[in-house]
């Protein structure tokens, strides 16, 4: 195989009109040149962390979008949008299997040429950890109507279907798809440098799960707790077992 004339084309000369359009011979030019990496799954490793960081852009892009479509309450629009953060999150976490080919090894020689960064310090996650708060001020000031509406009105006692609860939904989802991603990438870590290694910086790695406890909108999920305290009070702490026979309950 002529490794170098399909190297040439890879490059991307940028002389197309496609190539032009996507600049590819600049996009192309991001990754290093064969015979500076270090082993061949580096490329690998780049080019997943660089699409993880182009999804992250597009995704924060598309919030800002969404926060002026809620702002508007033009809902059916924010739904969609959301969506595709959404779609952007589950590509994320099914791209980060693709490490999963690297063996332990391979991993070692590329993270001796990382210094001491970490995927903390990545711009699309330090912005995207930041936006939920803008977002939940915009739900809770349109949605929410200045405090006039609870989230106990729009998940029980009110409950409609309506666009205040769909869209309450859709910042859950948000936030449940994110946290798969962090517990995704945290496994990744357990897989290849081990569950008691250090980071690069020094920090046990088990310090990062954290993280993945971490709820972007709290208060969605401790109003589902809330209504199941309030419905299962009738029956106390513990419910007695359904008698299948005449369908009563034992004593």
């Amino acid at each position: 195989m002529d490794r170098e004339k399909y190297l040439e084309t890879l490059r991307g000369a940028g002389k197309l009109d496609y190539e032009i359009y996507l600049n590819t011979e600049a996009l192309l030019a991001c990754q290093k040149p064969p015979q500076e990496l270090c082993n061949p799954d580096e490329l690998m490793f780049m080019i997943v962390h660089q699409i993880e960081e182009l999804w992250m852009k597009l995704m924060a892009t598309t919030l800002m979008d969404i926060d002026d479509e809620m702002r508007a309450r033009r809902s059916f629009k924010v739904m969609t949008l959301f969506r595709r953060v959404n779609i952007c999150q589950e590509m994320m976490r099914t791209q980060l299997t693709l490490l999963e080919t690297m063996s332990p090894k391979d991993y070692q020689e590329i993270r001796l040429l990382l210094g001491n960064g970490s995927g903390q310090e990545s711009p699309g996650f330090r912005v995207l950890l930041k936006m939920p708060a803008d977002l939940w001020v915009t739900f809770t000031d349109v949605y929410l109507e200045n405090g006039a509406k609870t989230l106990e009105q729009i998940y029980d006692s009110e409950y409609a279907h309506d666009d205040a609860y769909m869209i309450a939904e859709c910042l859950a989802e948000f936030d449940e798809q994110f946290q798969k991603f962090r517990a995704d990438h945290m496994q990744l870590i357990y897989r290849s440098i081990g569950v008691d290694a250090s980071s690069l910086k020094g920090r046990p790695v088990e310090i990062l799960r954290s993280g993945t406890r971490q709820k972007f909108f709290p208060d969605l999920w401790q109003v589902r707790a809330d209504m199941t305290d309030r419905w299962g009070s009738s029956y106390g702490k513990t419910r007695k077992k359904l008698d299948t026979k005449n369908g009563e309950t034992d004593a």
